[in-house]
């Protein structure tokens, strides 16, 4: 098997995803009001309107982190400006970790999203 689908549950559905064609650079394949669907290169990223989710959520956003892989020290510092100027909130400013140079911001539902900067 391969999974290919990530499903974040949002509490407003056109509000991710306005932040996230923001973040991608693109926009959802699909959108309603209770859902709206993304097609990355070998992802396929939902937001499912949290209350509308069965069965029910029962845990808070925040347990897993989405990824996003960058080049350059350069393009780590104006993805954290673009982010935080999104509104999104500052968890971790960048700093050195084992794996090379990063940063965490949440998005609105409490979703960390991680840029970092592998080290060679």
């Amino acid at each position: 098997m391969n999974p290919s689908y990530l499903l974040l549950y949002v509490t407003d559905v056109a509000r991710s995803a306005a932040l996230y064609a923001e973040i991608t650079g693109r926009t959802p394949v699909e959108q309603s009001p209770g859902f709206a669907l993304f097609a990355l290169d070998t992802l396929r990223f939902g937001l499912w309107r949290r209350d509308a989710v069965q069965p029910a959520v029962t845990v808070d956003p925040g347990a897993l982190e989405i990824g996003f892989p960058l080049e350059t020290e350069a393009e780590l510092a104006a993805t954290l400006a673009r982010w935080t100027a999104l509104g999104l909130t500052l968890l971790q400013p960048v700093t050195t970790m084992e794996f090379g140079r990063t940063f965490t911001v949440a998005d609105p539902d409490g979703h960390r999203l991680r840029a970092f900067v592998l080290s060679v």
